[in-house]
């Protein structure tokens, strides 16, 4: 665990933890914030969905832009909107509770749109917009990785995610007790993000090559700070100086290996997403848990992926390669998703396990394998359309997994392990083929 504060990439796992930890702290009052101000479960759907909708508008941009301008200013930019967000969150609390319509249909059920609701969208549009710095961050890891400890990288990242996840809403949960209820977490989560933001200025090092170094130039020159010159440092023919190769989704999809990578993306966060999307219904309708008792599972399941994704995966993968990590995750997140639809209690936690030994094996073993493809130059590129691609699959998983529980109920838990199963044969079938063009070469 030393290792983590030790290490040259600690400020970026703190700043990734940071965020974490400010978005989990939330997610466990949401629900009751929304129904406070007179909404109901279309709307925190909805309001669940507004959140990836602005993040792919906006992950590709800041990651775009981040190759241009250096990712700790995109870093600090995205950290501003982020507490900017949180403000506005804030400010719904003190606002009139102003009926601004209402609404009652079969689809949507009874609800009225308030001030305050209204507020919380805003600030959450804001804050998807500006919510590429997962991207960014992914990006910058990639900067400062070599192939000898890009999976350790990566696995400490996803490491200080899981902790943001396990320690975000049992905070949440002990600080809306108090006499401030939710107002306390969220002005923790304001508190949070600014932080982030000192951090980000103060600890982290540029890693972008030859971006113009600012860090003497007064904030009040905004055009300066944000300049875009790089130094003549880069050989002729470089991506670096093709602009169009990082300007749109064609040039980065044309790069070698990057739509199957692309396509993995996709399918893995759609079928988190029929989990996440069935699971809260599924623990409270059919096993009849509490808060509490789905608060348990979700935490215990964070914690295996903290544990795996630090010491288990720095020893693994210095044994096997980022594919075969990949292939050996996403079949046990198979196994793990069909186990799901079962209502025994042992099963479900033998399903969490698995699912928590996949994705902890899976996730950063494919981060960094996308961080391979291209070259540092259109990293941000490159991991903000893959945030994008993401982002589009949990909006459609989200919706998809809450209508189809309701007819299919545990059968969407299967559904996501047939997802699990075509991406084992695509990434098997790839290297399949990768090993067959090596042995047909001539010698």
């Amino acid at each position: 665990m030393l290792t983590f504060f030790k290490s040259n990439i600690f400020p970026i796992l703190l700043v990734n933890f940071i965020g974490i930890l400010g978005y989990s702290v939330v997610m466990p009052i949401l629900i009751f914030i929304v129904t406070d101000f007179g909404g109901n479960g279309f709307i925190y759907g909805i309001l669940g969905a507004t959140y990836p909708f602005f993040q792919f508008i906006g992950a590709p941009i800041l990651g775009r832009l981040s190759d241009k301008i250096g990712r700790k200013k995109v870093l600090i930019l995205s950290q501003s909107g982020t507490f900017l967000a949180w403000s506005l969150f804030l400010l719904a609390f003190i606002l009139p509770e102003t009926e601004l319509w209402k609404q009652n249909t079969d689809l949507t059920g009874s609800y009225y749109m308030t001030l305050p609701l209204l507020i919380i969208f805003l600030a959450r549009i804001f804050d998807g917009f500006t919510g590429g710095n997962i991207s960014v961050a992914n990006a910058y890891m990639s900067d400062i990785s070599t192939d000898e400890d890009r999976n350790q990288n990566f696995g400490k990242m996803g490491a200080s995610t899981s902790l943001g996840f396990v320690i975000g809403p049992a905070f949440a949960g002990l600080l809306a007790s108090t006499m401030l209820g939710e107002v306390l977490p969220l002005l923790i989560a304001a508190i949070i993000s600014l932080i982030a933001i000192f951090v980000i200025g103060f600890r982290l090092e540029e890693s972008v090559p030859c971006i113009v170094d600012t860090g003497n130039i007064s904030l009040k020159n905004v055009r300066r700070f944000f300049q875009v010159e790089h130094k003549d440092c880069f050989t002729e023919g470089s991506m670096a100086l093709e602009p169009e190769n990082r300007k749109g989704l064609k040039q980065v999809w044309n790069i070698d290996g990057v739509p199957i990578l692309y396509i993995v993306y996709f399918l893995t966060f759609f079928a988190f997403s029929l989990f996440y999307a069935g699971l809260p219904i599924y623990a409270s309708s059919l096993l009849g848990w509490s808060a509490i008792d789905l608060g348990i599972f979700l935490a215990y399941s964070s914690l295996i992926m903290f544990l795996v994704q630090g010491p288990l995966l720095n020893r693994l993968s210095k044994k096997f390669s980022s594919q075969s990590l990949v292939l050996v995750g996403s079949l046990l997140l198979a196994t793990s998703f069909f186990l799901m639809s079962q209502q025994q209690l042992i099963l479900l936690y033998s399903a969490i396990t698995l699912l928590s030994l996949g994705n902890g094996l899976m996730w950063p073993s494919f981060l960094a394998l996308l961080s391979r493809v291209g070259n540092k130059n259109v990293q941000g590129a490159i991991q903000g359309y893959g945030t994008s691609m993401g982002s589009i699959a949990s909006m459609l998983g989200l919706v998809t997994g809450g209508i189809l529980f309701e007819k299919l109920t545990t059968l969407v838990f299967i559904g996501g392990s047939i997802i699990f199963l075509l991406i084992a044969i695509l990434l098997a079938s790839k290297q399949l083929k990768k090993d067959k063009s090596k042995v047909l070469q001539p010698v």
